[in-house]
């Protein structure tokens, strides 16, 4: 008997050596869901039994750890259930529907349990619950069904590599209990637990990397005074490249797929890490070197204005990161000003909608906003083709950068577009830092630390693009309601993205800019209140339009104030001042 029962432990053990590697990796993450609710069943029972607060947040605190270890494949293959369990405690618009969902999650308990619970709010926290049980039950089914494959394994650990620089690191999905350290601990160990199934010669290499870079959270757990550029630079970064690494040993193929994150980034702060194409939308649209000599010819050139008065170009000065230096640029009849502060044209390819409003989707369209506005440029695209077509110069500049040789609407927003993309490139001291090219300063990078930490600034400027277009997976661009106030001092009467959606969310919305070549962009803001790079940071410490006395109940701007020293101002402008590319720098 003894001899037959070692005979079947061995068979089963054979069995899964054998098992493909997906099978086990599948099976571990319905453990870890099923362990998970679980968890979270055993707080539904401290609520309903009216346990101590400290007993409560602590098993909080321990779902949303279990969570943790498993967030890099639900987020990954459900992105949408993902939002349901640990989503921003903010409502969010559906524009094709036209309706305000709210939030849901436990991100949504998280307000309900922090700093202090109070049991006045049990009934709904325990609602809440319920939903949150349904989504978790929802994502066991759903995953049960789904087949994995081991090219999005990989891609998937290093994508929760960058989701932990970017999105956790920095607080944004824990602002109010603080617990993004050791939370950042538990995503480690996801990675961990699910990389280990991946046996391979460099296996103890990689061990030992994530080892290390847990040891290092748990030895700094101070949320403010947490040193996240050294982390960066000597822990996650190398631990991203060694995945990549290891995947190629494994000879296991890294799939082809045009996204805005490459499929190939070792790390997030390699060159040429994003992708231009895969934000412009369609294949018509590609860049080529001719279509972006023609794009810059037709950008300087008054023909595109509609008494050949302006340009692209007396708007977006080059030397001025593509801005003028003024708070609203002149109007086209030369006397008045348009509506906001010309925004700069570097580095905005890397984003899903354009303007303060967000009112469009793609870079050709706003070429045509821009042209056909009547206070801008007041022109027309098919009479500007017209005019065009009697240049023999265009004519044939435009045969070489179009097969079909024509000369429309089309081909010119799409130069000029193509023209744009081509400012799209990451050459700054930050970046020299983070590929271990350059050092920082003392106050740089302190700066850095402030920047996506005790500051919260990379909770809305998401490294490393510093806009809004939300990390890792960079398909959504956000906007923010700040309470920006006017030169009179009250809040400026600029409704922003109320006036396309007519959404009471929405209401003094804008969408969130891009950060790179700052100090040469002022003034800052829509309306360019603000002129240097100091008034802005004071506005964001005081906590905005709160903390200026405007009554704005959906700003989402964190009310409260940061309690920056006046060298930690100074230290943020410093960092700020890094993220200038090279080619500006005197």
């Amino acid at each position: 008997m003894k001899t037959f029962i070692y005979f079947l432990i061995v068979c089963v053990l054979v069995s899964c050596q054998e098992q493909p590697k997906t099978n086990q990796v599948k099976e571990l993450l319905l453990t870890d869901i099923s362990t998970l609710i679980q968890s979270v069943s055993q707080l539904d029972q401290l609520l309903q039994d009216d346990a101590s607060t400290t007993q409560i947040q602590k098993q909080f605190l321990s779902a949303r750890k279990k969570y943790k270890q498993m967030e890099l494949f639900t987020e990954y293959y459900f992105p949408e259930v993902s939002k349901s369990i640990n989503g921003p405690a903010i409502p969010e618009y559906e524009e094709n529907d036209g309706l305000t969902i709210p939030p849901q999650g436990l991100q949504v308990l998280e307000a309900f349990l922090f700093p202090v619970y109070n049991k006045e709010s049990k009934t709904e926290l325990l609602k809440e619950l319920g939903i949150l049980t349904a989504n978790l039950k929802r994502l066991e089914r759903i995953t049960t069904s789904t087949e994995l494959t081991d090219a999005h394994v990989f891609d998937a650990m290093r994508l929760e590599v960058f989701r932990i620089i970017t999105l956790g690191i920095t607080g944004f999905d824990s602002p109010i209990a603080q617990q993004s350290i050791p939370e950042a601990i538990s995503a480690l160990q996801g990675i961990q637990k699910y990389d280990a199934i991946y046996k391979n010669e460099a296996t103890q290499e990689k061990t030992s990397i994530i080892t290390n870079a847990i040891k290092y959270l748990e030895s700094n757990p101070d949320f403010n005074r947490f040193d996240r550029a050294t982390f960066i630079k000597e822990y996650l970064n190398p631990l991203s490249s060694g995945l990549y690494q290891k995947q190629l040993d494994l000879k296991i193929p890294v799939f082809k797929e045009v996204r805005g994150l490459r499929t190939t980034a070792q790390t997030l702060f390699d060159k040429e890490v994003f992708d231009e194409e895969a934000f412009s939308g369609f294949p018509d649209y590609k860049t080529t070197e001719a279509k972006a000599n023609l794009g810059k010819a037709l950008f300087n050139d008054k023909i595109l204005s509609g008494d050949n008065s302006r340009s692209c170009a007396s708007c977006h000065h080059s030397e001025k990161a593509f801005t003028d230096g003024e708070a609203k640029a002149v109007s086209f009849d030369g006397k008045s000003f348009v509506k906001r502060n010309t925004p700069t044209l570097t580095n905005i390819a890397f984003q899903r909608v354009f303007f303060s409003d967000s009112r469009v989707n793609y870079l050709e369209d706003q070429a045509i906003a821009v042209i056909t506005n009547t206070t801008e440029m007041h022109g027309s695209l098919e009479v500007a083709a017209a005019k065009i077509k009697k240049n023999k110069g265009y004519q044939k500049q435009f045969e070489n950068a179009f097969p079909k040789k024509e000369i429309t609407a089309f081909e010119i927003k799409n130069a000029l577009a193509s023209y744009i993309r081509t400012l799209s490139k990451y050459d700054s001291k930050f970046d020299g830092y983070m590929r271990q090219e350059v050092a920082f300063t003392r106050d740089e990078k302190a700066g850095f630390n402030l920047f996506s930490g005790k500051g919260k600034c990379a909770t809305c400027h998401f490294i490393p693009l510093t806009n809004g277009t939300v990390p890792p997976n960079f398909m959504k661009s956000e906007s923010e309601v700040l309470g920006v106030p006017g030169e009179d001092g009250i809040l400026d009467s600029d409704e922003g993205k109320y006036n396309v959606t007519r959404a009471k969310i929405h209401k003094y919305a804008f969408k969130t800019p891009t950060i790179r070549n700052i100090e040469l962009t002022a003034p800052y803001m829509h309306n360019g209140v603000f002129k240097t790079l100091e008034e802005v940071v004071d506005f964001y410490n005081e906590g905005g339009g709160s903390g200026l006395g405007f009554d704005l109940e959906n700003q989402t701007l964190p009310v409260d104030k940061l309690q920056l020293t006046t060298l930690e101002k100074k230290q943020l402008v410093a960092f700020m001042r890094t993220l200038t590319d090279k080619k500006y720098q005197k």
